[in-house]
């Protein structure tokens, strides 16, 4: 009786054991990657793999790739940036000359700043109630005050030759004291181009609502009108909409998208990118951070854990951190906590169309040595433009 019972309880192991071993192989062919089973995925599929004959005798739809396990996990192929049928890419113009095409997006802030100077210093003579009139605009314009005491004595200066100034010299003289104000020597390249047969890794962080996904859309869009080929990275992986947002952006331009599934370790998501953009052969990989409050310190030990992390591909070659400019001297606070935190290598301003006060560019630079590389003038898909402190200044005064 002992041995009947011991051969009915082998037989049921055994069952079980091999029903257990079928419904796992059914689960791989289910998946359309194997970055899949750590979370993310490609927007895109992959090709089909080769080797897809069906074995006789397996379960549903399985074939001989199922039924033998890979020794390694397959490279990544990038699919070929084609549109489907009917489906045409958006050809974004070129980053050259942006920011002299947009400089009417600065007309309420040249109303506070420039045009606030130049009808100060074309009066006659000028007065100390004068001088501190030129003070509060420039306070006013968010220019800060180590900045603004920096100015008015430059101009002190030049008070008698101001005196008998015609209107284009006067003019000249506010663009070319703004100008030096705002670091024309500070290097502003952006680190996209591939080298030493790795793409360029490109890391975005800021706080919330700074406008830091749709920046990234933005870089994205920017590089591909200079014929650069991208790969873009949706580590932010805590609001749900994140990744569908950034996913649109590289869709209109054909640009492959890594995302991981809501909640899960932005992390592993940007550590997938780079490794995407690495095997892809791309120049550059830009990954989105998710936004954090820069007085919550968990979230910001986090975000030095995704860097770390990042970097067992290699170095990031460039950290941009994206301000609001309507922030204000808050703006300031808040960049100098990231730079604690990750090696900042470039500001990237929002929102100083309309409202903004153009002078934050000054105080930004100024008090954290970082130069500001980009500036957001609007709201439409090519509104990014580099930073060029002569243009930038021109249009803030007017005329």
């Amino acid at each position: 009786m002992e041995f009947v019972l011991i051969a009915i309880a082998i037989l049921v192991v055994a069952l079980i054991t091999g029903i257990s071993l079928l419904v796992g192989r059914g689960r791989r062919t289910t998946r359309l990657d194997s970055d899949a089973a750590a979370g993310t995925t490609l927007t895109r599929p992959r090709p089909p793999q080769p080797g897809t004959d069906t074995v006789p005798g397996a379960p549903s739809g399985a074939t001989v790739a199922d039924l033998v396990e890979p020794p390694t996990a397959p490279p990544v192929e990038l699919p070929p940036a084609e549109p489907e049928p009917g489906l045409v890419f958006e050809t974004p113009p070129p980053s050259a000359g942006r920011l002299v095409r947009l400089r009417s997006r600065l007309a309420r802030s040249q109303s506070s700043l420039g045009r606030g100077l130049l009808t100060v210093l074309a009066r006659e003579k000028l007065t100390e109630d004068d001088w501190e009139e030129i003070e509060e605009t420039l306070l006013a314009a968010d220019v800060g005050v180590a900045a603004t005491t920096q100015i008015v004595q430059r101009l002190r200066t030049q008070s008698l030759v101001l005196a008998t100034a015609s209107g284009p010299e006067l003019r000249e003289l506010v663009v070319r004291e703004l100008t030096t104000a705002l670091g024309p020597d500070l290097d502003r390249r952006l680190a996209t181009d591939r080298h030493d047969g790795q793409p360029a890794v490109v890391l975005v962080v800021g706080v919330n609502g700074a406008g830091k996904t749709t920046t990234v859309g933005k870089i994205a869009r920017s590089l591909v009108g200079d014929g650069k080929s991208v790969v873009l990275g949706a580590a932010d992986t805590f609001r749900a909409a994140a990744a569908d947002q950034l996913e649109t952006w590289g869709e209109r331009v054909g640009v492959l998208t890594v995302r991981g599934r809501e909640g899960g370790d932005p992390a592993s998501v940007a550590f997938e990118a780079v490794r995407t953009g690495i095997e892809g052969e791309v120049d550059c990989v830009l990954v989105d951070t998710a936004g954090r409050l820069h007085t919550k310190s968990g979230l910001m030990d986090e975000l030095g854990k995704v860097k770390r992390v990042v970097e067992k591909h290699g170095p990031v070659d460039e950290v941009l951190l994206v301000l609001d400019a309507t922030t204000g001297q808050n703006g300031v606070v808040q960049a100098r906590v990231f730079t604690e935190v990750v090696d900042v290598t470039g500001i990237v301003l929002t929102k100083l169309d309309g409202t903004a006060k153009g002078g934050i560019v000054v105080s930004v630079q100024r008090e954290l040595g970082i130069p500001v590389k980009l500036v957001g003038l609007g709201e439409g898909p090519d509104d990014l433009a580099p930073f060029e402190p002569r243009a930038f200044a021109e249009a803030l005064v007017g005329g």
